[in-house]
C-alpha cells in the first residue's frame, strides 16, 4: 500500500503530515482492552502503509507510552534516522487553576519522557472553564517552552472562535485548533473556519465518522438501543445525531452517501472523510485506530483515490438545510464541553 502525494500536507515549514491522522483516543480504555504488544506491532503496520501521523493526549491511557515504545522499536530496527518520518501530536488537558511555570514545565516534561522525544512535535492545549482566565497564563508558559526548544509547535483543542481570537490578540502563536467536524456537525463553518483561514491556523477534525456510526455498517439498520452503544464514541455521537435530526434523517443521509460512494467505488466512510478534508482550513481528519483489534488501513487509503464533484457536494449540503442548527443549539466549537 502506497499513499499518493495528495495524502500529505505541509502542516508547517518543518512538519509534513499525513492528512488522515491515526487517533489514539480509542486506546484510553473506553473502547475495549488493548494489548500493548499487539498495539505497538500494529503501529509499525500503519507507519509502513504511509499513515505516519499520530494524534493522542496525556489522558488517553497508555497512548503516550505507546508512542515511546514504537519510537524505541523503530530506532532499534531501522536506525535513529527513521524517526524523522514520525509525527506525534499530543494534548495537555489540565484541571483549571493557577498555571505556574513549574506546573506547565512538569506537564511537558512528563509527555516528553513518556513519548521518548527531545521535543514535542505539537502540543495541543485544552481548557475546561473559560471563567478561569489562567488558560492564558498556561499558554504563555507553553509559548516560552516552545521558544526554548521543548515544543516544536503549539496548538489548541476545542477552543471557540472568541477565545481563539483572544489568544492570538495576546501574541500567542498557535498553528492549529482541533475541533469536532463532520457532515453531521458543521459548526466550524459558521465562524471558526473563516477566522482560521485569515490567521493561518489549521483545523484538525475529529468525530468525522461519528464514532463509526457514519459508515456502511449502520446503513438500513434500526436505531441502536443503548446496550448496543458499547463504546464512549458510539454513545457520544449517537447523542449528536439525535440533536442533529434523529435516526430517520440519518438513514436518509447514509442512503445518499451510499449512492455517492457507489459512483466512486468507495465506502460511506471515505465520502464522509473526503467531504471534510475538502473544507477550507482543514489540514487533516483524525480517524480512530483500535490498535490490534481492527484495521481499516485499506479502506482509509481510498480517501485519497477519488474526488467529490459539485453534484456530490450539493447532495450532502442539502441535509444542512433539513437538519437542526447545531450552532444555535449547542454553540461554537467545543461549547459542548463547557455547558
Amino acid at each position: 500500500m502506497i499513499l499518493p502525494e495528495s495524502a500529505y500536507l505541509s502542516f508547517t515549514d518543518d512538519l509534513r503530515i499525513c492528512r488522515l491522522l491515526n487517533g489514539l483516543w480509542q486506546v484510553s480504555g473506553a473502547h475495549g482492552v488493548i494489548d500493548p504488544q499487539l498495539a505497538v506491532r500494529a503501529m509499525f503496520d500503519y507507519h509502513d502503509s504511509g499513515f505516519i501521523t499520530w494524534d493522542l493526549a496525556d489522558h488517553y491511557g497508555p497512548a503516550e507510552d505507546f508512542i515511546g515504545a514504537f519510537r524505541r522499536g523503530l530506532a532499534a530496527a531501522r536506525g535513529e534516522a527513521a524517526l524523522a518520518a514520525v509525527q506525534a501530536f499530543t494534548k495537555w488537558v489540565p484541571r483549571p487553576g493557577r498555571m505556574t511555570r513549574a506546573v506547565v514545565e512538569q506537564a511537558v516534561a512528563t509527555s516528553r519522557r513518556r513519548m521518548e522525544v527531545p521535543m514535542l512535535d505539537l502540543l495541543q492545549f485544552h481548557w475546561w472553564d473559560y471563567r478561569d482566565p489562567n488558560y492564558l497564563e498556561a499558554l504563555q508558559h507553553l509559548a516560552d517552552l516552545r521558544d526554548a526548544g521543548q515544543i516544536r509547535h503549539l496548538g489548541l483543542t476545542n477552543f471557540d472562535t472568541e477565545r481563539l481570537a483572544f489568544i492570538t490578540q495576546h501574541g500567542i502563536r498557535v498553528v492549529s485548533n482541533q475541533v469536532q467536524y463532520s457532515i453531521i456537525d458543521r459548526r466550524p463553518e459558521v465562524q471558526m473556519a473563516a477566522f482560521c483561514q485569515q490567521r493561518g491556523v489549521w483545523l484538525l477534525a475529529y468525530g468525522t465518522l461519528c464514532g463509526g456510526l457514519l459508515t456502511d455498517r449502520y446503513l438500513h439498520q434500526p436505531e441502536p438501543r443503548q446496550a448496543a452503544l458499547n463504546t464512549a464514541s458510539l454513545r457520544k455521537y449517537k447523542q449528536m445525531i439525535d440533536a442533529w435530526g434523529g435516526w430517520s434523517l440519518f438513514q436518509e443521509l447514509l442512503t445518499t452517501l451510499r449512492r455517492i460512494a457507489d459512483r466512486h467505488g468507495v465506502s460511506i466512510a471515505n465520502v464522509a472523510v473526503r467531504f471534510i478534508l475538502d473544507q477550507p482550513a482543514v489540514a487533516g481528519v483524525i480517524a480512530g485506530a483500535r490498535l490490534g483489534l481492527s484495521d481499516h488501513r485499506g479502506d482509509n487509503a481510498r480517501v485519497f483515490a477519488f474526488a467529490l464533484d459539485a453534484d456530490d457536494r450539493a447532495q450532502i449540503d442539502a441535509f444542512a438545510h433539513r437538519s437542526r442548527d447545531l450552532f444555535k443549539l449547542i454553540g461554537d466549537c467545543g461549547d459542548e464541553y463547557r455547558r
